[in-house]
């Protein structure tokens, strides 16, 4: 077999393995949530940070863990990443405590934000321009396989053997990946960056005030000088970044991208939509489990509908974006996936039956695999070839920001609405709490009415060179 053959094999199998092991680790932790918080006897608050400290950290160092491969190399950097995500799994599978688990967490989204980005720029480089649209299919394909897996395996898991065994896999499997990148893969650099660590800290700070605010605003009162402290410290925060960002030489975020308007409402959906679908499988995986008594391996069965969906219609809407733009299939994903939400809201009860919820689970999969294609082509089309992988980039953090806010504004509708105390408190905090999320994905809906069309979606060259 050719060499440069055996490489890009080699390249597509160590990237997709690393892909399935981030993204199907996250889906697994969600199914299992309910055990976790029984087992540590943990608050609605800490068990929010569970999952919030993963998405914090990996959103804010997503940028930065680009930037380090490629000022230090990006084998290098990708196979850094995969041991620390790999040493983190086996601290949360150790850890007895509530703290001592969400602290792990965010040490694993620390390491998944240098094997995401890199994961894609490495398969990049390994395959010529007319062989991407294949690998990237692939890869793609890998992402979507861990999506369905994740609730299925987590729950098999959980009713096996137990939690912490959720994690313990990432750990033989993330230093075998580590030692094959290091070993089948060649090195390459891009154009070495000079690190916003200034931004970096702002963001981080802004984020987890405004975040933890949010989240022990009802338990600790929203007048409270805990609370008034940590929003408006979160706020200032948050307004330095950008201040920050507009005036630095080598920003994280270069904000001249979001005077291209596709780029800006692109990155508006992305927040809107994973705030409603985050928020919502949160609460909806627990109701399965603590309202409806199924096992973990059952709720995630029942959740399939839900996450099996992008497999089949993502590529359907990939190959429609290049015909008819990315506007309508936004507009009407978002608006499928809004309705979804609605209807589960609303037909939720502690006695529900598992047909009433069926079609909505697949309204909500179908709605996010019409969004996920047209936003990526229209961040595409939006910027400059010079500027596609750090658009990608911040597109990534903005979903994950949007994931962490609807947790925590969902978490704060929940505990101010209901509670743990019985089925019917559980309930009455799910209904305001997933209508608030589908609310939010029906603005995303309206905003997406202002995608450019087709002819216009490619910015002017001299706002691409302003933008670059």
């Amino acid at each position: 077999m050719p060499t440069q053959r055996r490489q890009q094999i080699w390249a597509l199998a160590i990237t997709g393995l690393a892909l399935f092991m981030v993204v199907l680790d996250n889906l697994v932790v969600t199914t299992a949530l309910p055990v976790i918080r029984t087992d540590l006897d943990m608050s609605l608050d800490s068990l929010g940070w569970v999952v919030n400290a993963y998405t914090l950290s990996f959103a804010v160092l997503l940028l930065t863990g680009a930037a380090l491969g490629d000022r230090l190399g990006r084998r290098r950097m990708f196979a850094a990443g995969i041991l620390v995500f790999a040493a983190a799994s086996a601290g949360c599978a150790l850890a007895g405590s509530p703290e001592a688990l969400i602290a792990f967490r965010a040490i694993q989204g620390a390491g998944a934000a240098m094997v995401m980005p890199l994961s894609l720029t490495l398969l990049t480089d390994a395959f010529p321009p007319g062989k991407r649209g294949m690998a990237l299919g692939i890869w793609s394909g890998i992402s979507g396989l861990a999506v369905a897996a994740g609730p299925v395996i987590g729950g098999a898991v959980v009713d096996g053997i137990s939690w912490h065994w959720i994690f313990w896999p990432n750990v033989p499997l993330g230093v075998l990946t580590a030692v094959l990148a290091v070993r089948a893969m060649t090195e390459s650099r891009g154009a070495p960056r000079r690190l916003d660590l200034p931004g970096m800290a702002l963001a981080g700070a802004g984020l987890l005030g405004v975040v933890w605010g949010l989240v022990r605003g009802n338990g600790e009162g929203w007048t409270s000088p805990e609370i008034l402290l940590a929003l408006g410290l979160g706020t200032l925060f948050l307004a330095a970044f950008v201040a920050w960002e507009a005036r630095s030489a080598h920003p994280m975020l270069p904000l001249g991208m979001f005077r291209s308007r596709g780029f800006t409402i692109a990155n508006a959906v992305s927040v809107a939509m994973y705030f409603g679908m985050f928020g919502a499988i949160f609460f909806l995986a627990q109701f399965l489990q603590t309202v409806q008594g199924n096992s973990p391996l059952k709720a995630g069965l029942m959740i399939l509908p839900w996450t099996v969906m992008p497999m089949f219609v993502a590529p359907i809407a990939g190959a429609m974006s290049d015909r008819v733009g990315a506007r309508p299939l936004m507009v009407s994903g978002l608006a499928l996936q809004a309705g979804a939400l609605a209807w589960l809201a609303l037909a939720s009860s502690p006695d529900v039956g598992y047909g009433a919820l069926l079609v909505p689970f697949a309204m909500a999969g179908a709605g996010m695999a019409l969004v996920f294609p047209p936003v990526a082509n229209l961040l595409v089309a939006s910027v400059p070839e010079a500027r596609i992988g750090v658009a990608s980039g911040a597109n990534n953090t903005m979903r994950e920001v949007g994931g962490a806010l609807g947790i925590a504004v969902m978490t704060a509708v929940f505990t101010a609405t209901g509670g743990y105390a019985s089925p019917q408190a559980y309930v009455d905090g799910l209904t305001p709490s997933v209508l608030v999320g589908a609310a939010v994905v029906a603005a995303g809906a309206l905003l997406a009415l202002a995608v450019p069309g087709r002819r216009a979606a490619r910015i002017p060259a001299q706002a691409a060179a302003e933008a670059a």
